[in-house]
């Protein structure tokens, strides 16, 4: 059994999507567009075959997450692997670069991964990580 697909609620489709295209290397497909519902969305696919749903609709209710300091229950990041931790330093870099928040990191953990967080356009938070073995 596999993990079909995230979805994510956005008031910032278009952006969204380009940010998990540039970045991530998402592959998107063509905008679905229910005109009657009002509904959008793009499904984002990733080389490990992961999807990622981002979808748009009028009167949908903001997050109640802070996520930086009070966070609930529920979903509260995506985690993309590396290759390597020269990558995952990498791609740090260059989201600091362009002007994304670096939450933490990168660092070495305890239970074994070299990682970083940061904060997407919608401020969703992602992990972007490694296995290291020393």
């Amino acid at each position: 059994m596999t993990l079909d697909h995230v979805a994510i609620w956005t008031t910032h489709l278009g952006q969204l999507k380009d940010y998990y295209v540039k970045y991530f290397n998402g592959q998107a497909n063509e905008k679905y567009t229910n005109k009657e519902k009002l509904f959008e969305s793009y499904f984002l696919t990733f080389d490990s075959g992961a999807r990622l749903e981002l979808m748009n609709m009028p009167d949908i209710p903001e997050n109640l997450n802070d996520p930086l300091e009070r966070q609930h229950q529920g979903i509260i990041h995506l985690a993309f692997g590396m290759e390597t931790m020269e990558k995952v330093s990498e791609k740090s870099i260059e989201l600091a670069k362009d002007g994304f928040k670096i939450i933490r990191g990168p660092r070495k953990t305890g239970d074994g991964y070299y990682e970083f967080e940061t904060l997407d356009p919608d401020n969703n938070r992602i992990e972007v990580s490694t296995r290291f073995v020393e």
